[in-house]
């Protein structure tokens, strides 16, 4: 029967340790989606794993409580057994009583570490989220129960806190790395794509490049004089196929507008320019990938000239080139994609 009842107050340290562990580790994001699912066992969870001071106090009161009920009542129950047979040894036996509770102390604390701490830990590492819900409304209970007491021992702490000067810190939001690192366990776990963990790492990469690292060089931009004839743009779009072209009065610091080279094709005359131009949109050069998007978007212009802070046109960005940053390489569609037939009425 002591044996038993010693268990279980092992068992009941385990209980209270698993609890608390379960609570504190127990990944929020998960409950927020199980309790938005109408879980109330994730709601309560939830709820104590916002407000830890309604719990933690109160687990540490049963642990506290246990350990010390757990100490007195193998000391006195269990060292008897151990006299008779330490007295058998004369120059022990004046020690008897205390060779005797001290190897039950030993013993009984290493059960208590065993399998009233490590083994509820790990547990409750493993399962956070599983546990959190079974043991969220016995904590309730629990805490209420205790109530004055926690409130008590958290005034105490205030009060401690206020004379050394320690100001309650929120909660640290979880920063980029840990997020990469995440990302990396559920590659390595399979839950997460090798292509998926490559995009989710451009994305957060995106924003650290300057938009000049996307753009295509003034030297290199094919663009369209106002001037030039039918057979002059077909060689330009022969030569360098693209989505879209500026158009310019005499050189690329004079740009007019830009051109989808679908455009070009429904309206081969070339003297039409001005019907079939967009506006253009100029960005300067130290914006960032992310407020390009934002620019394409309000504006519904998917590419941009990046200019210096002289108004001088540096490259041309677009949304293609920015996608490719973020997914890769994408193919381009050849110019045969855009060939026109003539039909019989011409």
């Amino acid at each position: 029967m002591e044996i038993f009842i010693l268990l279980l107050l092992i068992f009941v340290n385990g209980l209270f340790v698993m609890s608390e562990i379960a609570l504190v580790s127990a990944r929020k994001s998960r409950l927020e989606f199980q309790a938005e699912k109408g879980d109330e066992r994730a709601r309560k969870a939830l709820d104590l794993s916002n407000n830890p001071e309604k719990f933690l106090s109160a687990a540490q009161i049963g642990i506290t409580l246990i350990a010390i009920l757990t100490g007195v009542y193998s000391g006195e129950k269990f060292s008897s057994y151990f006299v008779p047979y330490i007295e058998k040894i004369d120059f022990l036996k004046e020690y008897a009583d205390t060779i005797a509770t001290t190897v039950i102390v030993v013993l009984v604390t290493f059960l208590s570490i065993i399998f009233g701490e490590l083994i509820p830990k790990q547990i409750a590492l493993i399962r956070a989220e599983r546990i959190a819900k079974l043991v969220a409304g016995p904590m309730n209970l629990f805490a209420a129960f205790t109530h004055p007491i926690v409130w008590l021992l958290n005034k105490i702490s205030k009060i401690f806190f206020k004379i050394f000067n320690i100001k309650k810190s929120k909660d640290d939001a979880i920063t980029e790395e840990e997020i990469k690192t995440m990302i990396t366990e559920g590659t390595e776990a399979g839950t997460i794509e090798e292509v998926e963990q490559e995009i989710i790492e451009r994305v957060f990469h995106l924003n650290d490049r300057n938009i000049t690292s996307l753009m295509t060089h003034r030297s290199d931009i094919i663009w369209f004089n106002l001037d030039d004839n039918e057979d002059k743009i077909k060689e330009k779009i022969l030569a360098e196929t693209h989505s879209v072209y500026p158009i310019c009065a005499g050189d690329i610091d004079n740009i007019k507008g830009i051109v989808s080279i679908k455009d070009l094709y429904i309206t081969p005359d070339h003297r039409l320019f001005k019907d079939i131009m967009q506006p253009a949109l100029f960005i300067p050069e130290n914006n960032t990938p992310y407020q390009v998007l934002e620019k394409f978007k309000e504006s519904k212009i998917h590419s941009c000239f990046i200019v210096d802070e002289y108004g001088s046109v540096q490259g041309l960005v677009t949304l293609n080139d920015i996608l490719e940053a973020i997914v890769g390489d994408i193919p381009q569609p050849d110019v045969e994609d855009y060939e026109i037939v003539e039909r019989e009425d011409g």
